[in-house]
């Protein structure tokens, strides 16, 4: 993860601890290259940053990667939203909101965390390389949400501070509304924030109806923080997320309806549109110093979160309590981070014909210890070691105990002024995994086969070019993740699921605006053949993607910019599992901001979202290119007007 401003820190308190009790001349320590931003983006590691999420002005999570190549979501209402990491669906990821872990969906056809990113501060994305201090389960990689406290909104100087949002869209006349609240006084901090977003279904850019899209989400956070004259910070955290609304739904075993929102139906298989729901509940304590020593700069962590899915008879609990203890020393040249970590998940069963069975539970505690430093001047590395040890208990009762051990290591070489080159390799145990909660012991109890521990390899290498305001960088990259289970079904079949290709990017930074050009070619592949669009918990065919994302300051009240996706036809996938090849699309997205002068405490913004009312299907999206699918169309032309207040 990058670690550049942690590592500066530290660096500080050492030279404050050194110059007190010494006297001596000290060094400042200077940011680890390696954790660099540039060389992060070539290794794989992607940082969508504060003003990047605020340039897209996301209504919903799918809004968040607008412009990203390497990150592709799902669309639909937001119960349906699954982000993937080149290809590889994210619950093969490690997945943490402000260092604390989640679990995934209970349910095939809903996404995985269900989020609202109202307070999102920035997304931090490993495709592939995780150090080892990602935390456990990140076989091909990681995303860290990380989200707002009340000093990242209070104005300088400021004790208290508020910011309200209204938002309406005409495609589905979807209105959104936001208000947070927030102040800091004597060392305490509090933020209090609920967002509603409703509406109703979409059309799609040919301009038919698409039923079951409407919104209807819904966030709430609490944020509590203390932090002492000597720099010791105490933050507890709370949040409830929730969508709910009308989803297409089918009959399925004994004649109950099953919600499939990721579909726009099911050929030959009447669709019902009745209530279903996602929902999120998280509470997160963490401890941090900020004015650590040398030997001693601890992070302690406690987190719960809760993922309940209620899409008709399938209804199930994922629910996780993690926690860690971690600490930063500083060695010669680095930064060591090392702790332990552990967590304990739950899959419970709740629907009417799974009631009455067990559940199952996932413990695992992990030791780590992850390195970055420089050496001399023009090499940089990061290195690091895990072991995980897990139970893994099944709902008959069953248990299997088994560790594992993760090996990483980067490099980040300077071949000239302009030039530098990068290369790192893991190899990530990823232990057992939960089968989906909805499913377990259906109808009847499970005669379960026999689970096999996951391990993902991952390896990549390339090129970063930076001269003046030209900046440019290509990559090789290979992930594979050994042993899948099957977890839809007791059987606990394995599968080995690879992502191989090409990431590349080409940027124009003026003064005033910018210009960038992402490409990414990932040719994902199951057990040696192109991947299918429901191959749940796995990956889809995402194939050649372009992302490009462009700002420009016209003035100092007035921002024009806009993202563009491109997808190229994928014929890959012709004749595999029934599928056909799939189409291109290419979907403008445009805004502008406008701040009057003498209100500088107010913004206006016009969005219009897929300016050529592009009729496509998301690349990422379920059952893309089947014949007994209708896959789910994105939403045409949506103009959307944004009035937001900070007081």
């Amino acid at each position: 993860m990058v670690l550049t401003k942690k590592a500066a820190l530290l660096a500080s308190a050492a030279i404050l601890c050194a110059t007190a009790s010494t006297g001596q001349e000290v060094y400042d320590l200077d940011p680890i290259r390696v954790e660099d931003s540039d060389a992060q983006d070539t290794l794989g590691n992607r940082l969508i940053t504060r003003e990047e999420i605020e340039a897209r002005n996301p209504s919903s999570m799918a809004d968040v990667f607008d412009g990203e190549s390497e990150v592709q979501s799902s669309g639909g209402a937001a119960i349906a939203q699954k982000v993937l990491v080149n290809g590889i669906e994210e619950s093969l990821l490690s997945v943490t909101i402000d260092g604390a872990r989640q679990n995934k969906s209970a349910f095939h056809h809903t996404g995985n965390v269900l989020m609202d990113p109202t307070l999102l501060k920035q997304v931090d994305i490993s495709s592939g390389l995780s150090p080892a201090d990602a935390g456990p389960g990140a076989l091909a990689g990681f995303i860290a949400y990380e989200t707002m406290d009340a000093r990242d909104l209070l104005e300088p100087g400021r004790v208290f501070g508020g910011n309200a949002l209204l938002s309406f869209g005409d495609n589905g006349n979807s209105f959104r509304r936001t208000l947070s609240l927030y102040g800091s006084s004597d060392g305490f901090e509090y933020l209090l924030s609920g967002t509603q977003t409703t509406g109703d279904d979409y059309e799609s850019g040919a301009g038919t109806i698409v039923p079951g899209t409407q919104p209807d989400l819904s966030s709430f956070t609490g944020k509590f923080a203390y932090t002492t004259d000597t720099g010791k910070r105490f933050e507890f955290a709370a949040n409830r997320t929730e969508d709910n609304g009308l989803r297409a739904m089918q009959a399925g075993p004994g004649g109950l309806y099953f919600a499939r929102p990721d579909f726009g139906g099911v050929v030959g298989r009447p669709s019902v549109y009745l209530p279903a729901l996602a929902q999120r509940t998280s509470y997160t304590f963490t401890y941090t110093d900020e004015a650590p020593s040398i030997a001693f700069s601890p992070v302690v962590q406690l987190s719960y979160n809760e993922q309940y899915v209620e899409a008709g008879a399938a209804i199930g609990t994922n629910a996780s309590l993690s926690g860690k203890i971690e600490n930063d020393f500083i060695l010669g040249s680095g930064v060591l981070t090392a702790g332990i970590d552990f967590f304990h998940d739950t899959a419970t069963p709740e629907g009417p014909l799974t009631a009455r069975f067990g559940e199952e539970t996932l413990d695992n505690i992990g030791l780590y210890a992850q390195m970055r430093q420089d050496i001399g001047s023009r090499l940089s590395l990061s290195y690091g070691v895990r072991i995980d040890s897990q139970r893994f208990e099944l709902a008959d009762g069953t248990e299997y105990i088994d560790t594992g051990i993760s090996l990483n290591g980067q490099a980040d070489i300077v071949l000239t002024d302009a030039w530098t080159f990068n290369i790192g390799a893991a190899s990530t145990w990823g232990g057992y995994e939960l089968s989906e909660a909805s499913l377990i012991n259906l109808g009847t109890p499970w005669v379960y086969g026999t689970p096999e521990a996951s391990r993902g390899n991952s390896a990549r290498m390339g090129v970063r070019y930076a001269s003046g305001r030209w900046e440019a960088s290509g990559a090789l990259f290979y992930t594979e993740v050994e042993d899948v289970n099957d977890v839809l079904t007791s059987g606990r079949g394995v599968a080995d699921l690879t992502s191989q290709g090409i990431d590349a990017s080409l940027a124009y930074i003026a003064v005033r605006g910018f210009v960038r050009i992402n490409y990414t070619n990932a040719d994902v592949k199951l057990d040696g053949d192109p991947v299918g669009s429901t191959a749940y918990y796995y990956g889809r065919p995402v194939g050649q993607i372009f992302g490009i994302s462009a700002g420009y300051a016209v003035s100092p009240d007035i921002t024009i910019g806009g993202t563009m996706d491109i997808a190229l036809e994928n014929d890959d996938t012709e004749g595999v599992g029934g599928m056909s090849a799939l189409p291109g699309y290419e979907v403008v997205n445009v805004f502008a901001t406008y701040t009057p002068p003498s209100y500088q405490n107010v913004e206006f913004r016009l969005d219009i979202r897929n300016l050529f009312d592009e009729t496509y299907v998301a690349r990422s999206s379920d059952g893309n290119g089947l014949s007994n699918v209708l896959a789910l169309e994105e939403p045409g032309r949506s103009i959307f007007l944004t009035a937001s207040l900070k007081f």
